[in-house]
């Protein structure tokens, strides 16, 4: 029988005292913003390209056709995200634990091979948009005979070795300080001089102009940001250490939870029985999860209205424009200073760097720490020297190549190549833009049926806090129908029509 919501641990669970050493978060609304993490992070990797390219260029091109994608994203995608927090928080377990148990680890490897193609391609479209701010500053502003590419390296050069000196810390701070620029600077703008009502009504009326497909699969790629970056917030909140995972280790040696083995893998090893914890311990879990819920409903919210707010801005200024070139900030620019002034190009600058910089500078941690974490479940000796935490690291799991340190290291050099490469050979922002995210839009749906499965099939279905609620599972799958569909037209409209008719 289900235990009750509130019922009392089993008698062979562990009394209060066992995890005296356990702080509850403070649940102020001071003490929550100083919680939150992964899901700012989360929100920072998609504010940037899709908002301060992808956005501009639908309203430029289009005015206001295509303000319906936007709600179509961020409602039908919410679970997608949803999901991988809500596991992490429930087990302590990475979602690519989960994927170990799949046939054959399947989804491992399939992750691991669209995940060093972003590295590249990928990556290439966040760093360039990041790399045309300053280009637009120093070349076209300044005169300084600097190219796009060498902006590029020295932005990827920068990110790299700040990640690499500080990790999860710096990425956490360093997306609060940028969102706050960017969120202050774009309001201001647009409480300036706001859209017509009467515009309003196109969220709800579905029009597709002739040639927009690529940018609705933008849209559909990277607002708010690409369902991939849900396995990088899940590993962001394992390396938080808080909630479950903070716990996970000592509830296995107390045996409530079992030891999870990749290599004989279990999904039901995965699992965490909540109805043996003390109540202390139960509390310490959820309180965590409604911080984490709390954190990436906040950062999704916040998402959506820049999003909205862009595209706006763009329709009543810039439409109709192509919005294109190297060049491209400075037209994005011109949206500031024609409503407030010269004085306001500085403003969206920093806002537009802060944003572009911190989705670039977001995945160099986050696409190299899954092709890790995907390499320590698929090799046995790579598990053995498994982790990032510098303080934890031993002289063997600096020096040999395979552990999971030298492997997450590796990938960021490979990317940081990779992608300024890409940027020398193909110096167009905007279209480099375009396909990076269509190319999440192409590989969302896969991730979306996989965080959802695994929810159901490794979380207690008795668990009341944990597991997805009857409303959560039928919007979920609804969803999954909904974006799968809205995924394979937009396919057959970028790539099956223009390279095979």
């Amino acid at each position: 029988m289900s235990p009750e919501p509130n019922s009392r641990p089993s008698p062979d669970a562990p009394n209060e005292s066992t995890f005296t050493d356990l702080e509850m978060p403070d649940m102020s609304l001071r003490g929550l913003l100083g919680h939150f993490g992964p899901g700012v992070i989360l929100m920072m990797t998609g504010i940037g390209t899709s908002h301060l390219v992808t956005a501009p260029t639908a309203g430029g091109r289009f005015g206001y056709a295509l303000l319906w994608c936007l709600p179509l994203a961020y409602i039908f995608k919410y679970y997608g995200f949803e999901m991988a927090f809500r596991f992490t928080n429930a087990t302590g377990k990475s979602m690519i634990e989960a994927y170990s148990t799949a046939w054959r680890k399947w989804p491992l490897w399939y992750v691991l091979v669209t995940t060093i193609i972003q590295c590249a391609l990928g990556q290439a479209g966040r760093l360039i948009a990041a790399a045309a701010v300053l280009y637009y500053v120093g070349t076209e502003a300044m005169g300084l005979p600097i190219s796009l590419t060498v902006y590029g390296l020295i932005l990827a050069v920068v990110s790299v070795a700040i990640i690499l000196r500080g990790r999860y810390k710096a990425v956490e701070v360093s997306a609060k300080i940028l969102a706050a620029i960017l969120v202050v600077s774009t309001l201001a703008v647009y409480l300036a001089e706001p859209a017509p009502l009467a515009e309003m009504g196109h969220f709800f009326l579905v029009e597709i102009p002739d040639g927009s497909w690529l940018i609705i699969a933008a849209f559909l790629g990277l607002l708010p940001t690409g369902i991939d970056v849900s396995l990088q917030a899940s590993e962001w909140g394992k390396a938080k250490k808080k909630g479950m995972s903070r716990i996970r280790e000592q509830l296995e040696g107390l045996g409530i939870a079992e030891p999870f083995d990749p290599f004989a893998p279990d999904r039901g090893k995965l699992a965490v029985d909540t109805s043996r914890l003390p109540e202390n311990a139960s509390e310490y879990c959820r309180s965590w999860f409604r911080i984490g819920t709390l954190d990436f409903r906040q950062g999704h919210l916040i998402s959506f209205i820049l999003a909205a707010i862009f595209v706006l801005l763009a329709a009543v200024w810039l439409y109709p424009s192509a919005v294109e070139g190297q060049a491209v900030m400075g037209e994005i620019a011109g949206i500031f200073t024609e409503s407030l002034g010269p004085g306001m190009m500085t403003i969206f600058m920093l806002g537009a760097f802060a944003a572009t910089f911190s989705t670039a500078f977001n995945y160099f941690d986050g696409w190299p720490r899954i092709v890790g974490a995907c390499c320590r479940n698929l090799f046995p000796k790579t598990a053995r020297l498994s982790g990032l935490d510098p303080d934890a690291l031993t002289p063997e799991h600096r020096s040999r190549w395979y552990s999971e340190y030298n492997i997450y290291r590796a990938t960021m050099l490979y990317s940081l190549v990779a992608s300024v490469l890409i940027i020398a050979g193909l110096q167009r922002p905007v279209f480099l833009v375009l396909v990076a995210s269509a190319l999440a839009a192409f590989v969302a749906p896969v991730i979306f049926y996989l965080n959802f499965r695994y929810c159901l099939l490794v979380i207690p279905k008795d668990d009341p806090h944990f597991y997805p609620s009857p409303f959560a599972r039928f919007f979920a799958t609804t969803s999954i129908i909904v974006f799968t569909g809205m995924t394979l037209v937009s396919i057959y409209w970028t790539v099956w029509v223009p390279v095979f008719r």
